[in-house]
């Protein structure tokens, strides 16, 4: 290392910090991981060098992930759960942190169980666990990076967690390419950025202010014994370049009295504005208004730079082709229509033996000139560069021929693996002549293809310039109601607020009355089962479990109790069409209350409450009303009131509640039904029973899951996370 020249300080700088970006720190190594073989393995190398301090902040974190789906036959345990806990017991000064973002219940199919996760986390009271969940409204924490002994830190687009292994051979059907439950998932490709030095430590200084917000803890930085060298870095991954500048990158949106930070956008600006040459893009999304615009205004100049842009070819479900897949086809065509130079071009990466099916791309990457690479969790969308919390690592050549030749082996190293050919026929390419090489380059088999993405008519009609599952900034409750429910007249207001005024009490009344008097004891399980007994076998049965689930919505008791009432009294087959019918009577008679009041008098209603929507919601229609009951974003009633002032058409609102909250439904009557029989008739079989029904139901929620991914791979669409 000493032979390597200093870093240069005189160059021209485009990182300014407090402008687009929050530190500029020297790295004394610095490697880009490409693909999550190079990443997993290297973070394996260096969990088991670390030797006082562990952070690992992500979107996503999976156990059972195993980091080596080979084998690593380094002595160390396989799944990530027990390697930390071996790494913790050799090393007693060790302390390891895991923050994981406290997803939306939209995301739980995708991640592993909550209960089953913190469980195998605590079992060493040396790892800490933490959920972080302080965020605005629609938002995520997005962040994956991993700091070790504020000695190395790997930030990227990479969760350690299942679906992101793969090799960059990308096999189609590679029998190592399985999650931690045996389900085999598509090539997917993603880098990681790994760096040591100055860079790393001030890394460690934002974890553990990331740790604080969440926690309410601040954990001090630890020293290491001298007789233990602070040396992390994995063996098996030299670096590609050292003694470089590195810029460190965030977007935090404005919450809980801190301001926002969009140093990300501001960076992905200035570099777009001072582009010359090249410009080259790997981004899973690419739907960012104010990036694309600023994308639109270079092409549209005389002297654009060649503009690549790697994407997936399609979205991954149906929320996702719904919004984002719109989205990035209206500025894929707002950019060809700008580009009268033929300086842009969008591309898929093509696998053969794929029956058709594209690479994944995962990664957030983009390179300008060979004077500036950027990786790290933040898409080229609205969310990643204004609602989202996501950081990025920043690579600045300041001009210098070395760092410049070693951004530009990295670029070559990403397009030779997607074009399938050797890294030396990219290495004589001129940064201006870049799409010209590509040209030249493109063939059969392991390749790029030109991607023309296009969507359905009806579908792009119905989505807003900027839907609320990619928004550019967090959701304002009332901005929230405005989009979700159009304007009323201002006629037979009066009346209707003094409805507000009355219906106000009336639910404080009931609050107090569930609450503090003797009534409350009629909600609980037990009271509201014998009362049920009582006239289940009266021919007028049906008719009172009916206006039982409409009183529930009128008087806000909470429906999911009457549900697992149903399924204990009446058993799986009756008990289920008694609760679906009684939700959706009860559904449609709120809705047309929420109808009757009107948008103004909802929004005095219900306007607070509204804060209390956790997550991402469409603007309206079907897709809306699917992701207001999938989502845990407000009570029942309060859901049907706002759908009914929406104007939302009947037929979508029942259906939207048939499909959000069928399943949930008939999920919780059968398990209610077999823990209900397994009680009163004690036995191992009855036991084996309820063990049945869990494994029956798990394995019915990932059939369902598969019956839209595969809609959508046939044209509609979901969203993620991301991440």
């Amino acid at each position: 290392m000493s032979a390597t020249p200093p870093v240069s300080d005189s160059a021209p700088r485009m990182l300014i910090p407090d402008r687009n970006c929050w530190r500029v720190e020297e790295a004394d190594r610095f490697r880009l991981l490409v693909d999550g073989d190079a990443f997993f393995h290297a973070v394996r190398e260096a969990i088991i060098n670390a030797r006082h301090s562990l952070f690992i902040i992500g979107w996503d974190i999976d156990s059972e992930l195993r980091l080596r789906p080979g084998g690593a036959g380094d002595g160390y345990p396989e799944s990530l759960n027990a390697l930390l806990h071996a790494a913790a017991n050799q090393n007693p000064q060790l302390h390891i942190y895991v923050l994981s973002w406290d997803f939306s219940m939209l995301y739980a199919m995708e991640r592993e169980w909550r209960p089953v996760f913190k469980l195998g986390w605590k079992a060493h009271r040396r790892i800490i666990f933490g959920m972080d969940g302080r965020h605005p409204l629609g938002g995520a924490h997005h962040q994956k990076i991993i700091v070790v002994d504020d000695a190395l830190a790997f930030v990227g687009g990479m969760d350690l967690t299942r679906g992101r292994w793969d090799t960059s051979d990308h096999i189609p059907e590679s029998p190592l390419r399985q999650d931690s439950h045996g389900t085999q998932y598509a090539p997917l490709h993603d880098v990681q950025a790994m760096f040591d030095g100055k860079a790393a430590r001030a890394m460690g200084e934002l974890v553990r202010e990331r740790w604080r917000r969440a926690t309410g803890r601040t954990i001090s930085r630890r020293r290491a014994s001298p007789r233990q060298p602070l040396d992390p870095w994995p063996d098996s991954y030299p670096p590609d370049i050292e003694k470089v500048h590195v810029g460190i990158a965030r977007t935090e949106p404005a919450h809980a009295g801190r301001p926002g930070v969009q140093e990300l956008l501001q960076f992905h600006l200035d570099a777009i504005a001072a582009a010359r040459r090249s410009i080259y893009i790997e981004s899973q999304y690419f739907t960012s208004n104010m990036v694309g615009q600023a994308l639109i205004d270079r092409l549209g100049a005389g002297d654009a730079p060649q503009t690549v842009v790697v994407s997936r070819k399609a979205g991954s479900g149906w929320l996702e082709e719904a919004n984002v897949s719109v989205l990035r086809a209206r500025l894929h065509h707002r950019m060809m229509a700008a580009d009268r130079g033929g300086h842009y071009r969008l591309f898929s990466a093509e696998l053969p033996g794929a029956n058709g099916q594209s690479l994944n791309i995962h990664s957030k990457l983009t390179i300008f000139d060979d004077d500036l690479l950027c990786v790290g969790s933040a898409n080229l969308s609205n969310r990643s560069m204004s609602l989202d919390s996501e950081c990025s690592i920043i690579l600045e050549s300041r001009g210098e021929p070395r760092v410049r030749q070693a951004i530009a082996r990295m670029r070559n190293c990403l397009l030779a693996e997607h074009l399938g050919c050797p890294e030396a026929r990219l290495a004589e390419a001129a940064p201006e002549r870049l799409l010209e090489t590509i040209d030249s380059l493109l063939g059969e088999g392991r390749t790029l293809a030109v991607l023309d993405p296009t969507v359905d008519a009806t579908l792009d009609a119905s989505i807003p310039p900027s839907a609320q599952l990619e928004p550019e900034q967090p959701l304002e409750p009332d901005a929230l109601v405005r989009q979700f429910v159009p304007v009323e007249p201002a006629a037979s207001k009066r009346k209707r607020y003094l409805a507000v005024g009355g219906l106000a009490l009336f639910f404080i009344a009931l609050t107090v009355i569930w609450k503090w008097t003797p009534l409350a004891d009629y909600l609980e399980v037990n009271a509201l089962t014998r009362l049920a007994r009582g006239f289940s076998n009266l021919p007028s049965a049906p008719l009172v479990v009916m206006g039982g689930y409409v009183l529930a919505g009128l008087f806000s008791i909470p429906i999911t109790i009457l549900i697992v009432v149903t399924g204990v009294v009446f058993g799986a087959t009756m008990g289920g069409l008694y609760a679906l019918g009684g939700t959706l009577l009860s559904a449609i008679v709120t809705y047309w209350i929420g109808r009757w009041l009107g948008r103004d008098t909802v929004r005095k209603l219900a306007g607070t409450r509204i804060n209390n929507m956790s997550k991402q919601i469409a603007k309206r229609g079907l897709v809306a009303m699917i992701i207001l009951r999938l989502l845990p974003v407000a009570p029942f009633t309060l859901v049907n009131v706002i759908a009914g002032a929406s104007q939302i058409k009947v037929k979508d609102y029942m259906l939207g509640t048939l499909i959000g909250m069928g399943p949930g439904i008939v999920i919780t009557v059968i398990f209610a039904h077999n823990v209900a029989s397994a009680m009163r008739d004690p036995s191992p079989e009855s036991f084996a029973m309820v063990a049945g029904v869990a494994v029956a139901l798990v394995v019915v929620s990932i059939v369902l899951q598969r019956v839209f991914m595969a809609r959508d791979n046939k044209g509609a669409g979901k969203l993620r996370a991301a991440s």
